[in-house]
């Protein structure tokens, strides 16, 4: 609970924009719905289990940020996150995935949250006791050291001077069978471990392990950082925050609208709707770190809703989903702040992999512009899969380039119009040969 920040609805707008071009009104939606999370905390007394999450389905075409935007929302709420499929799921009765799956998913990426970030405050006492480990494992296996005092290895060690050095070390071995379990709809995998079930009671197996001292350090850290660690807190804590920070996005959600009137041996696409609306709803779920109630998660759906509306999906369904927004496709003004705009732009990603081969990118203004034009052209002309078709341009645009950097090295490539329209202006002229390469 704890982790939940206190960013007001404009303060997580203007981070959302940081990385997202455009869609102010999802954008503005998710932002009120992460608020609410945080005012629904600070309500005092028994009203506060009642209020529950408006829940969110976003509708456009791929492409234009859906995922994006949650996946964002989760990382400034510091909040645990899965992204699942609905089409993916089968209902009751039928071999495959288990809607509950995704809470267990959901709780697994908590404690996996949790674990690093109580990892990093002992990180430096963990490091001293691994130090310790391996410095007496140098001691004993190579001789010329022991003229040494702890105080000199330990300098040398810290400074790297016996990275490469051959090391024998005992680790923990992790290695335990799995195992399954069985669920309403299938066989779920649970990774529970016979460790994690008679916990402390059982005695731990080492085994050996030779490696550079690099490595052995790496191991012996790791080791420490676990055993610092307290797991009854952290899965407490873990479980609590997957139940009221959780943040599940279940997408293509138009993949299971629609009703079927007849029956027969196919999975139904309401059956799974159906079996998706516990969970939605609120119910408890078991995982191997205990009962986790899914009455506070957000859950964020899309789907583009071509073929299918809102309305193919049942009653039940519609109703646990009152805030809807529609995504608006990208046009060519939104490629180019696309391409420019955002901290994680693809242009500033393709110069940071060509700085490493030493040439330097330029990409000119009217270059940017051509890449935008060519790929809202295609999205018109063909399928429309919105940003996405970026990547597949600017790919065969910058082929060449990245084919030769090795033997261009020093070199400063300018990414002009003519540059973009010399690349693809023979791909463009063939109407097959664009379909299916751009």
């Amino acid at each position: 609970m704890d982790a939940e920040r206190d960013l007001t609805p404009k303060e997580i707008l203007v981070e959302l924009d940081r990385y997202i071009v455009g869609q102010n009104d999802a954008k503005r939606l998710v932002a009120v719905a992460m608020r609410n999370r945080w005012r629904r905390i600070h309500v005092d007394g028994p009203l506060r289990d009642e209020i529950t999450p408006k829940n969110i389905l976003m509708i456009g075409p791929t492409g234009v940020g859906k995922t994006e935007i949650a996946r964002r929302l989760a990382r400034l709420a510091r909040a645990p996150f899965v992204k699942v499929e609905a089409s993916k799921y089968t209902e009751v009765g039928y071999v495959g995935r288990d809607v509950e799956g995704m809470i267990r998913d959901l709780v697994e990426c908590s404690v996996n949250m949790l674990k690093a970030e109580e990892g990093a405050k002992v990180s430096t006492q963990a490091k001293t006791l691994a130090e310790d480990h391996v410095m007496d494992a140098l001691y004993a296996q190579h001789e010329d050291l022991r003229a040494d005092s702890r105080d000199v290895v330990r300098q040398k060690l810290q400074a790297g001077t016996l990275d490469d050095r051959p090391l024998k070390f005992d680790v923990a071995d992790n290695s335990s069978p799995m195992m399954s379990i069985f669920s309403n709809a299938g066989m779920e995998e649970v990774g529970m471990q016979l460790q994690d079930m008679l916990g402390n009671s059982m005695p731990r197996k080492t085994r050996q392990r030779q490696a550079t001292v690099r490595d052995a350090m790496h191991a012996f850290e790791v080791e420490q950082r676990d055993r610092l660690l307290d797991p009854d807190k952290i899965n407490k804590t873990a479980l609590d925050r997957a139940q009221n920070n959780g943040i599940v996005f279940i997408d293509e959600m138009d993949k299971v609208a629609g009703r079927e009137g007849g029956h027969g041996p196919e999975v139904s696409r309401e059956g799974v709707q159906r079996d998706l609306l516990p969970i939605i709803e609120g119910t408890q779920v078991t995982t191997k770190y205990g009962i986790v109630r899914t009455d506070h998660i957000l859950f964020i759906a899309a789907g583009a809703f071509h073929v299918s509306k809102v309305s193919d999906l049942i009653p039940e369904m519609q109703g646990r989903f009152p805030i809807r927004v529609e995504l608006t496709s990208l046009n060519r003004d939104d490629f180019v702040r696309i391409l420019r705009e955002p901290e994680n732009s693809l242009l500033k990603q393709y110069q940071a992999l060509m700085v490493t081969e030493g040439v330097t990118l330029r990409f000119e203004d009217d270059g940017i512009e051509a890449v935008a034009e060519v790929a809202a052209e295609l999205n018109a002309r063909f399928e429309n899969i919105g940003a996405r078709r970026l990547h597949t341009v600017l790919e065969k645009v910058l082929e060449e380039v990245s084919f030769h950097a090795p033997d261009i090295r020093g070199q400063t490539i300018p990414i002009t119009a003519a540059y973009v329209k010399a690349r693809l202006g023979d791909i463009l002229k063939d109407e097959d040969l664009s379909r299916y390469i751009l």
